[in-house]
């Protein structure tokens, strides 16, 4: 019997990324829309993921809840190449501590104006 060797990693199903992500197909489906993520179609039109897509997903969802739109998040995952390496996932890491550390400053400053005694609006007395 032959066996032959494939370097070519195992593509995952839609449903095997959600798992491993933690989500629903939906949301895999969205981000394949919104294009943070890509898939490979068979003979057949399924899809198929590469094997690190559940980690840009992953990363997506917590770049989400730091406040990052959609948008924003594609133009971050832009400099994450094919096959990201642990660095290229620790740099990205970073960036979302710094980007999570600025917003909170900023609500900080928020929650100190609105304790503030200054005024919102003066509406006229009757």
């Amino acid at each position: 019997m032959i066996t032959i060797e494939s370097n070519e990693p195992e593509l995952l199903t839609v449903g095997e990324v959600a798992v491993l992500a933690g989500t629903a197909t939906s949301a895999i489906r969205f981000y394949e829309r919104r294009g943070l993520i890509e898939s490979q179609r068979t003979s057949g039109n399924q899809r198929r993921y590469q094997p690190w897509v559940p980690c840009v997903v992953r990363v997506a969802r917590v770049a989400q809840r730091v406040g990052l739109t959609v948008q924003e998040i594609a133009e971050v995952l832009e400099d994450i190449p094919d096959e990201p390496t642990p660095e290229d996932w620790q740099r990205l890491t970073d960036y979302l501590v710094a980007d999570a550390e600025r917003r909170i400053a900023e609500l900080r400053g928020v929650l100190v104006d609105l304790r503030s005694e200054t005024k919102r609006c003066d509406l006229p007395s009757q």
